[in-house]
């Protein structure tokens, strides 16, 4: 048995709703406020609580330690920010449950062979000035000096926002962490699938890479009443199959994902055809080279259609990010970790980014997903079960020990 206590970290979840608190149950706490101060504060407490050795690095990452037999260090982590508006399990339920794990082991009087630090990223999320794991980046050793100069929407860089809060911008080398054994999270899967195989946690494969892409068709704006259907050159029904044709290529291939979340179409008018449109593509998969081979038949696909459509296309590239892999030997090591709470053991990609991306080709990395109701997130109605919370902390508290055992990962 893990005897890690529901009821203990159920009630720092709800105690940590609190602040940043919306009228309609939801949370917001942007990175680098008092609000986030105020929530790092808490998290800090029951860190005592657990027993543990605390402290914030120099961009303001929290951290909680229990001495193990060698400095090696396996880190456990998430944040506690939010997005606007947003929901009380992502990112926090991985930080609590961390803490409820290692306080555990020390109510038990088991000690580690390794230095097990549970850490609460600063600003995963990035709704404050559109960067996003800043955290994690330092933690990497891959935070620059020039990314602490973008601004938020009322002009305040993240340097000024880190000195405001009595953090070190200068000194952001000095959070890059060595001699990390690996990295395990405990995360919300914000989305259906545990739910419909009816369990309560599951193993990730790996993060899934987004690749954003802006598609530009110009044809000939006209006349909506005088123009023939043949002559016509749409930007928009040019899009519209272009998109089509996006959807289909998503479908075929497993795991993939492809979504168009923002369409233009100028001039606009109600009876002026179309001349030009443009939308952006966010395609997703947990392997980049799948990835890549389904851009490239995307690409093919909208060059043949624009053709076709006597249409001139742009296709400019706004954001490439590597995908993530978690590493085998974590993912085996959660596999049992469920089969010994019972569960049969539901591998599934992540969609969504986490601060463990940072640390590709560092350390191994590892995640561990709890179920989500609905499949909500980044909502107010995101919810995860008290029985799930301690069924996934379980998990995650029998992966701790069987990596913590482990002579090579």
């Amino acid at each position: 048995m893990s005897n890690v206590k529901a009821e203990r970290i159920w009630s720092r979840l709800m105690s940590l709703a609190e602040i940043g608190a919306t009228s309609d149950g939801g949370v917001t706490r942007y990175s680098y406020t008092e609000l986030e101060a105020k929530a790092n504060e808490r998290v800090r407490s029951f860190m005592k609580e657990a027993g543990l050795e605390t402290g914030y690095d120099a961009v303001g990452n929290l951290f909680g330690v229990k001495k193990g037999k060698t400095d090696e260090t396996i880190l456990v982590g998430s944040h506690v920010d939010s997005v606007p508006n947003g929901g009380n399990f992502d990112g926090p339920l991985g930080v609590l449950a961390g803490i409820e794990v290692l306080e555990s082991l020390n109510e038990q009087g088991i000690e580690l062979s390794h230095t097990v630090k549970v850490m609460a990223f600063k600003d995963e999320e990035g709704s404050r000035f559109g960067l996003g794991m800043i955290g994690s980046r330092a933690v990497a050793g891959i935070l620059t000096l020039d990314e602490l100069e973008m601004k938020d929407a009322d002009g305040v860089r993240i340097k000024e926002a880190m000195e405001q809060q009595g953090y070190h911008p200068e000194s952001i080398a000095e959070a890059a962490l060595n001699n990390v054994r690996a990295y395990i999270e405990l995360h919300i899967e914000q989305g259906k699938i545990l739910e419909q195989a009816g369990v309560a946690a599951g193993v990730v494969s790996g993060i899934a890479g987004p690749c954003w892409l802006r598609l530009k068709c110009t044809g000939e704006a006209g006349h909506a009443g005088s123009t023939p259907m043949n002559q016509r050159r749409d930007a928009l029904v040019g899009a519209s199959l272009i998109i089509a044709e996006i959807e289909r290529i998503a479908r075929s291939t497993p795991d993939l994902v492809a979504t168009v979340g923002q369409i233009q179409v100028k001039p606009g008018g109600t009876n002026v055809i179309p001349g030009y449109s443009e939308w952006t593509l966010d395609l997703r998969h947990v392997h980049e080279d799948i990835r890549n081979q389904a851009e490239a038949k995307i690409r093919e696909a909208a060059e043949t259609i624009a053709k076709e459509r006597q249409l001139t296309l742009e296709i400019e590239e706004l954001q490439r990010i590597s995908p993530a892999p978690c590493a085998e030997a974590i993912q085996e090591t959660i596999k049992g970790s469920l089969i010994e709470e019972g569960i049969d053991p539901v591998t599934l990609p992540s969609g969504a980014g986490h601060d463990g991306m940072q640390f590709t080709g560092k350390w191994p990395m590892g995640m561990i997903f709890a179920r989500s109701k609905d499949g909500i997130s980044h909502n107010p109605k995101e919810w995860t079960s008290k029985e799930d919370v301690q069924t996934a902390t379980s998990v995650l508290y029998r992966t701790l020990l069987t990596l913590d055992k482990k002579e090579q990962l």
